[in-house]
C-alpha cells in the first residue's frame, strides 16, 4: 500500500520531494545534552528535539522550554535505562509487578527485556505520566517519540497511538508494510497487526513518517563529510533524521 505519503501534499510538498526533520534525541539525559541542544537551536541548525522526562537533567530541559516557548520539543517516551552506572526509573510506579523495573530497581537496559516483561497497562500509565509531567513543568510538546524504539512493539503500539490522539501529538511512527515490520524483528502476527493499524491510522489522517536516518554514534572522524553523505542518501518522503549532540 506504500503510495506517496499523503502528509507531503498536506504540507505543500510534491510526492517525490525529500523532506527532513533534523531531530535532537535524548535531551535531558545529561547536562551535556541540554547545553548542546540550546546551542544548536539558537544557531538555527536543528528543527526538532525530544526530552527524556525520567532523567536527571529533565528539569534543565524544561527550564529551557519555558524560556523558549516557541521551541519544537517532543516527549521522548522512555522505558529503558541503558548505561551501566548512570540510571533512571519510572515516574509512575515502584511496583515490580509492572514489569518496568530490573533487578537494580531501574528501567531495564535494553528494549527486548521491557517488551517481554512489561505489563501493557502499566506501560500505558507510565507513558501518559511522562507526557503529563512534561506538561506540568511547562513544556508544550509538539510530538511524541520513543527512546531506543521500545514502544514499537505490538504490546505497546495501541497505547502509543491512543496517547497521540488524546494529547493531539503526532507520534513518531513509520509507514511500514508487513514486510517492513518483519524486517524490524516483529513476528508475522505482530507485523500483520501493526501494518493494518498503520494503514488505518493513515486513513484517519494521523501524520506518519516515511524513513528514519541519523548520524552514527561511534565515529567522530570526518563528521562533515559523513553528514553530507547521509543527506545525499535520503529517499523521497519525510525522514526523521536523528542526531545526539553533546557539549564536551
Amino acid at each position: 500500500y506504500m503510495q506517496p505519503n499523503p502528509l507531503l501534499k498536506r504540507l505543500g510538498f510534491a510526492a517525490g520531494d525529500r523532506v527532513v526533520i533534523i531531530h535532537t534525541d535524548d535531551i535531558g539525559m545529561c547536562q551535556a545534552s541540554v547545553e548542546a541542544f540550546a546551542g544548536l537551536y539558537e544557531a538555527c541548525i536543528i528543527s526538532s528535539g525530544a526530552v527524556m522526562v525520567p532523567c536527571p537533567w529533565f528539569l534543565a530541559a524544561a527550564l529551557f522550554a519555558r524560556q523558549h516557548p516557541q521551541v519544537d520539543l517532543g516527549v521522548h517516551l522512555t522505558l529503558t535505562s541503558e548505561w551501566q552506572t548512570y540510571r533512571w526509573d519510572p515516574v509512575s510506579t515502584r511496583s515490580s509487578s509492572s514489569g518496568l523495573l530490573d533487578a537494580e530497581g531501574y528501567f531495564p537496559h535494553r528494549s527486548p527485556e521491557i517488551q517481554e516483561k512489561g505489563d501493557p497497562a502499566s506501560v500505558e500509565v507510565e507513558l501518559e505520566a511522562q507526557i503529563k509531567r512534561a506538561l506540568q513543568f511547562g513544556i508544550q510538546p509538539t510530538h511524541i517519540d520513543t527512546h531506543m524504539g521500545t514502544v514499537a512493539h505490538i504490546k505497546f503500539m495501541a497505547s502509543y497511538v491512543q496517547l497521540a490522539w488524546k494529547y493531539h501529538l503526532p507520534p513518531m511512527i513509520f509507514r511500514l508494510d508487513e514486510a517492513g515490520y518483519r524486517a524490524l524483528g516483529m513476528d508475522p502476527v505482530g507485523a500483520a497487526a501493526a501494518s493494518h493499524m498503520i494503514a488505518e491510522q493513515e486513513s484517519n489522517r494521523l501524520p506518519l513518517l516515511d524513513h528514519m536516518a541519523g548520524m552514527p554514534l561511534d565515529t567522530p572522524q570526518n563528521r562533515m563529510e559523513r553528514t553530507k553523505q547521509a543527506f545525499a542518501a535520503l529517499e523521497p518522503g519525510i525522514t526523521h533524521f536523528i542526531i545526539h549532540p553533546s557539549v564536551d
